[in-house]
């Protein structure tokens, strides 16, 4: 299948074809594709469940929202980490924004398990700093997502689109 003539559909269905493949490159159609699917899957699941009267288990996620997040979390892990190796970047900044994002949801007030008393300050001051640490990556891997692959050949392989050329129009 020649990347030049793939439809929307097919770089959506890419990264499930793709399930746990981390080496290599991913272009900007077969992300941001992907990302829509997942994203209209969640929201038709989340519809279904508020039609079905079903409760959230994790809120606002209910059973079939949390079976798809579960079902796409390694291709969509993998597809981030093909896209920052397109962007000739290292998927250790997928780790460098986990790892903090794990943290901050730990030290969110009332995560801990501590009742009455008032709020932990040392948790509540550690919850501020990790939103911060998140929030700069997060956006620092957003405009990796965004921008362009490096044309022709990187560390992590050929170009996706199979061109030499700016990847600017894909």
């Amino acid at each position: 299948m020649t990347t030049k003539k793939m439809k929307p559909v097919d770089w959506a269905k890419r990264p499930i074809q793709k399930y746990a493949v981390f080496s290599g490159r991913a272009p900007r159609s077969e992300f941001w594709w992907y990302c829509l699917l997942v994203f209209l899957a969640s929201i038709v699941a989340m519809i279904v469940e508020s039609a079905a009267g079903l409760s959230p288990i994790l809120y606002p996620y209910g059973p079939l929202t949390i079976l798809i997040l579960l079902a796409t979390f390694i291709p969509s892990l993998a597809v981030q980490v093909r896209r920052l190796h397109d962007r000739n970047r290292s998927g250790l900044w997928l780790l460098a924004f986990y790892v903090p994002y794990i943290g901050f949801i730990a030290t969110m007030p009332g995560a801990s398990g501590l009742t009455g008393g008032g709020p932990d300050m040392g948790l509540a001051a550690m919850a501020g700093l990790l939103s911060l640490v998140v929030l700069g990556i997060g956006i620092a891997l957003l405009v990796f997502f965004i921008l362009p692959g490096t044309p022709g050949d990187n560390r992590y392989g050929p170009n996706p689109l199979g061109n030499t050329a700016s990847t600017a129009t894909v």
